[in-house]
């Protein structure tokens, strides 16, 4: 007899996916400073050098994260125009209720309830805990989707929320940041770097040898793990948000609509807000493969969704 999955099965195998692939960036990145120094320095040097890059690096890192963390939220709602509303609010009451509801449901606070001004269908959650997150929900979704599956949609949001899935998103993206800058800032100082003399030259080759290590990590790897660790992140909310409602169809009849139209004006251009979101805001490209795709195809969501 075949053994069926629980929601609880996919949200224990996702989380421990997620895991994995976070703890590979810095375990890679420390791998691939060693291994490019070692190519022109001793072992000693290249263990020194290691060093002297990764814990600056790391340090700045969480220095940015704090900053990020700090005013990221309301920059993402900046971008995307967003209006807020409350329980008092004639046009949106309903959304809001519905909003408090499936919180309820999730064992959460009521997040911010955020409208966008779009005709495309989509959704994110942002904020730094539970109890300061948002919701924000386009208006072609809220008119497109029956409260059924709207429901589906804000408990999927939820889930991000409930996961901390924001937290890891900002955490990924600002440790993306702060490497493309040092990257940046050595191949600055490398331009500059006088040559003349041997000990000169062998510096020069190891700043090289640096900025390659960082080059590789941020144009092969990190948009790999980043891009894998996203598509896992929306297995684990769809799945969690099927837990929520105990209704996974009515998010699986959802993403069918949301696939059709999730093009947000201005979320469109705006790399960082694609994950996310509950579809990608862009127009759908795809190329060579799914590896780089920040959401899993719908199909597979959707089926995921109706084995539960």
């Amino acid at each position: 007899m075949k053994n069926i999955k629980t929601v609880y099965d996919h949200i224990k195998s996702n989380n421990i996916k997620t895991a994995v692939l976070v703890a590979l960036f810095p375990i890679i990145f420390v791998g691939l400073v060693f291994l490019f120094t070692w190519a022109v320095v001793p072992l000693g040097d290249a263990i020194r050098t290691t060093t002297m890059v990764a814990i600056p690096t790391f340090v700045a890192c969480m220095i940015w994260m704090l900053i990020s963390w700090a005013f990221g939220d309301s920059m993402m709602l900046n971008m995307a125009g967003a209006k807020q509303i409350n329980d008092t609010d004639p046009d949106y009451k309903y959304i809001y209720k519905s909003v408090e509801n499936v919180a309820l449901a999730a064992g959460l606070p009521t997040p911010r309830v955020y409208i966008i001004n779009d005709t495309g269908m989509n959704a994110f959650a942002t904020g730094r805990s539970p109890r300061d997150a948002t919701v924000a929900l386009t208006r072609g979704i809220i008119e497109n989707l029956s409260p059924r599956e709207l429901s589906g949609v804000i408990a999927h949001e939820m889930a991000h929320i409930g996961n901390r899935d924001i937290r890891l998103d900002m955490l990924v993206i600002t440790g993306i940041g702060v490497t493309v800058f040092i990257a940046d800032a050595l191949i600055r100082m490398l331009a500059h770097t006088n040559s003349n003399r041997d000990e000169k030259n062998n510096s020069a080759l190891v700043i090289l040898a640096v900025w390659l290590a960082f080059t590789v990590f941020n144009v092969i790897i990190t948009p790999v793990l980043r891009m894998a660790i996203s598509r896992k992140r929306e297995f684990a909310a769809d799945a969690t948000g099927a837990k929520i409602t105990r209704d996974p169809r009515a998010l699986a009849d959802a993403l069918r609509k949301i696939s059709g139209n999730s093009h947000v004006e201005k979320l469109a251009t705006q790399n960082a807000m694609s994950s996310v979101c509950i579809a990608n805001p862009g127009r759908g490209r795809q190329f060579l493969s799914n590896i780089f795709a920040t959401h899993p195809p719908v199909a597979e969501r959707i089926k995921r969704l109706e084995s539960m």
